[in-house]
């Protein structure tokens, strides 16, 4: 089980996680969407495609950009579409 937590809350809890580069991608279902803010921000990963991020959003706090996806991941990428995953601070633990 990996759960991904910020700011005293869990905002991730999953035994479905995909671990790419030694991050865990959540599937949506697992997250605690309620904790997510959609961003303007967006990068570009040559074999994934084009992230884009979520602001966290917990107690009266923010952490700007500290949840990516990838909403059309390129087909080497495919696994982790429908999937988020975490930085900035984020602690993940767990398998």
């Amino acid at each position: 089980m990996a759960i991904a937590r910020w700011n005293g809350e869990i905002i991730a809890e999953s035994s479905r996680t995909t671990v790419v580069e030694g991050n865990h991608y959540f599937p949506v279902d697992s997250v605690r969407t309620e904790f997510l803010v959609p961003s303007a921000t967006t990068s570009i990963c040559p074999w994934k495609g084009t992230a884009s991020y979520y602001t966290l959003r917990v107690a009266g706090a923010e952490n700007p950009d500290a949840a990516w996806y990838y909403a059309d991941p390129s087909p080497a990428a495919a696994r982790i579409a429908g999937h988020v995953a975490f930085w900035r601070g984020v602690e993940v633990t767990g398998e």
